[in-house]
């Protein structure tokens, strides 16, 4: 494996670890709504990396008016994701909603490779992905198991969790095509991200004021724009210079499975053996990753 590669692949995880405490951080912050969090979070920190891009996108300015349709699309996706994610949560569970959300992720980043960008994808980074799906689903049946029926909540949250990782899938994928169109990562980012977080601010102003209403939830919407949104996704970011969307959306399985076991033993959310047995599959998945296996042929036009 490359070393850019290897550095990819590593600021990826690294920017999952991160990702994978914002669940586990909304629950501190109990009075405020998965679309104050979701707003605070990523439109917050979207508005920062577009503060931090500023020369860089007045370079790219001409390239990014070439592609309106595209920068468009990413910054949609941008402004939907939290919405869906943090609303999968707070319906389905911090770990259900944060495994749907991402398991969802790699198929739909991968659909939009072969079939947009007619790249194929090799058969071991399909077993990567298929891996951690079904650790992911595992973990759902986990969480179900523990029902009789299935509640209307939980449907709900699933079905935002697949909405969220549709949109993720969309954002990385669009973000990766400008950064191959010849505009710099900081411009790539900063006009999806920038743009997504304007669009979130008037969510923010509707639903936030309960983030201001006591000093923890405050800590909690400082801690989710600044850490794992803006610095998480400066990581992100430079992951996708080196990797494609397809493989940096599976190395991203790790957030769950850092997600829920926060949940297990943060929250207190209860897991079953085929819970553990999910978390387990997710791992085989990041070490084939990890051992430089999947999506080689794809890669190597990013590496």
């Amino acid at each position: 494996m490359s070393r850019g590669r290897l550095a990819g692949i590593g600021a990826i995880t690294l920017t999952s670890l991160l990702w994978g405490t914002t669940g586990t951080a909304a629950t501190f912050a109990p009075g405020a709504g998965p679309l104050a969090i979701a707003a605070a979070a990523l439109g917050i920190g979207g508005l920062l990396q577009a503060a931090v891009a500023v020369p860089a996108l007045r370079s790219a300015y001409p390239g990014l008016r070439r592609h309106p349709r595209l920068v468009l699309v990413g910054v949609v996706a941008v402004a939907v994701y939290p919405l869906a994610f943090y609303s999968s949560m707070h319906y389905a569970g911090v770990a259900v909603g944060s495994v749907v959300s991402l398991a969802s992720a790699p198929l739909a980043s991968g659909v939009l490779e072969r079939f947009v960008d007619g790249h194929p994808l090799c058969r071991l980074w399909s077993l990567a992905a298929g891996l951690g799906v079904a650790g992911s689903i595992l973990l759902c049946l986990s969480r179900m198991q523990e029902q009789a029926a299935l509640p209307g909540p939980l449907v709900a949250g699933i079905a935002l969790g697949l909405l969220a990782g549709t949109t993720y899938a969309a954002y990385s994928w669009v973000a990766r095509s400008l950064m191959g169109r010849g505009i710099s990562r900081a411009a790539s980012m900063g006009a999806v991200f920038g743009g997504g977080g304007a669009l979130l601010m008037p969510v923010l102003l509707l639903t936030g004021a309960p983030l201001v209403a006591s000093r923890d939830a405050l800590l909690v919407a400082v801690y989710m724009a600044l850490v794992p949104m803006f610095l998480g996704y400066l990581l992100f970011g430079y992951g996708l210079t080196r990797i494609t969307a397809s493989t940096a959306t599976t190395v991203t399985l790790a957030e769950p499975a850092v997600a829920a076991v926060l949940a297990v033993f943060v929250v207190g959310e209860r897991f079953t053996p085929v819970g553990w047995a999910g978390l387990a599959a997710i791992g085989v998945a990041l070490v084939i990753l990890a051992a430089g296996a999947a999506g080689l042929g794809a890669d190597r036009r990013g590496g």
